[in-house]
């Protein structure tokens, strides 16, 4: 594809994200490069690294054009400032075979503000210029105080694509060779001992390592909640909120595929999809489980479990490195519904675990209200549980990345996404 090309084809996949604003962006640019085979990966890459700038600064792009700004002017308007000249932006913007149709005269008029700036100004409001919604700055100003700046300022950059190792089927040096012969240069994680990081955005899960189970795509956070946990071969654990199954297969590895764990989850869609990943990742030990409403599986079990595991629906706050246009959908009223539900399924979970077992809430936010709030209010309810400090529930052999109760990792101070873990003993 030409450079104007690819233009004309990020406008496209901004356009069709914008018109469906309840699907994830990656969703969206899935279904968009499956319809479109003949461009090839190289090109997917630039389209995509095209829009995703757009939706990582879409509201300092917002802020210099005024209310809804179409596609064709997010994305011009992000190639000025970054640095291109208007003339560059027009000769791109020249209705060429296969590019984006001329600028009109208001557009060019527009953008000519533009052209001695750089994305940032001054005079831009504070959540604007962290990139996110109004209602939220509180909140996260609660959370991270003077760090703010610097926490926000790096959920604004690309994530780096990590993997978890198998390790039912491989060593971290064994897969790092088998990526290598692949062309990829994987550089272990800091923490994990089963992570695998490449930098951008890579195409690995065409390649043999991926194919055959040797690795997963999970980020280096997600790894340590599985280590949190604590299952060790021959227990019995559940995975409460199990989903396509990714943290399960990292229960089944520290597991040595010895002992139960029971995947539950609401969504028979995504239990389904969990299959395929168990039959590669050679996972023998994992039972699915649907829960419905109704169902007295739990209540049959109650007490006979010695690890479960609650990784929560949440707001993803700690993901926006990877969905930034999850910061343009959530609101005020998506986090006063997952708050009750949370405490719900923290509720349903508890029964299944021993006197002596665990429990683990995790989440991917990064917000007080559903990670340290919702603990304490649990311990309120439920007496016969007490926190497990993060020094005696880590696992392995490293110091754990942060001090205090819970594990709490951001993209700042870790290098991961947002994450948070609390371990939660039943003593009586």
């Amino acid at each position: 594809m030409t450079p104007a090309a690819r233009i004309a084809a990020a406008i496209e996949l901004l356009a069709a994200i914008e018109d469906t604003p309840a699907r994830p962006a990656d969703a969206v640019a899935n279904d968009f490069f499956r319809d479109r085979r003949f461009i090839g990966s190289g090109d997917r890459r630039a389209v995509s690294d095209r829009v995703w700038r757009v939706l990582r600064s879409h509201r300092r792009l917002g802020w210099w054009l005024a209310k809804d700004p179409t596609p064709r002017l997010l994305v011009a308007a992000s190639l000025l400032l970054e640095g291109w000249s208007l003339s560059g932006v027009a000769q791109a913007f020249s209705g060429g075979r296969f590019g984006p149709a001329g600028l009109e005269r208001l557009e060019h008029t527009v953008l000519a503000r533009l052209e001695t700036h750089t994305l940032d100004h001054p005079e831009m409001p504070m959540p604007v210029r962290l990139e996110v919604p109004d209602w939220l700055l509180p909140l996260l100003e609660s959370r991270f105080g003077h760090a703010i700046g610097a926490e926000m300022t790096a959920m604004e950059q690309p994530a780096p694509l990590d993997l978890r190792v198998n390790a039912l089927k491989a060593t971290r040096e064994d897969a790092r060779t088998a990526l290598a012969a692949e062309g990829w240069d994987a550089t272990p994680t800091p923490f994990s001992p089963w992570g695998l990081r490449i930098e951008g955005r890579r195409p690995v899960t065409s390649g043999p390592a991926f194919q055959t189970g040797l690795v997963e795509i999970q980020d280096e956070g997600s790894q340590l909640v599985a280590a949190v946990v604590g299952a060790t071969p021959g227990m019995r654990v559940a995975d409460w909120c199990a989903g396509a199954g990714g943290k399960t297969l990292a229960l089944a590895a520290t597991m040595q595929n010895r002992g139960q764990i029971v995947a539950c989850d609401v969504s028979p869609g995504r239990l389904d999809g969990a299959v395929r990943r168990l039959r590669r990742a050679g996972a023998h030990n994992v039972e699915r489980h649907l829960l419905t409403a109704g169902d007295k599986w739990a209540k049959r079990r109650a007490g006979t479990f010695d690890r479960v595991l609650v990784d929560a629906p949440c707001t993803g706050t700690g993901t926006w490195r990877r969905n930034p246009d999850a910061r343009l959908r959530l609101t005020e009223r998506d986090l006063a519904e997952l708050l009750p539900k949370q405490a719900a399924i923290l509720d349903a979970a508890q029964g299944l675990v021993r006197i002596g077992g665990r429990l683990v809430y995790a989440t991917c936010s990064l917000l007080e209200a559903e990670n340290e709030a919702q603990v304490t209010a649990f311990l309120a309810r439920h007496p016969g549980f007490a926190m497990v400090p993060l020094a005696r529930a880590w696992t392995l052999d490293c110091p754990p990345p942060c001090e205090g109760a819970f594990l709490s990792l951001t993209p700042a101070r870790h290098g991961t996404d947002g994450f948070f873990a609390a371990v939660l003993e039943r003593v009586a």
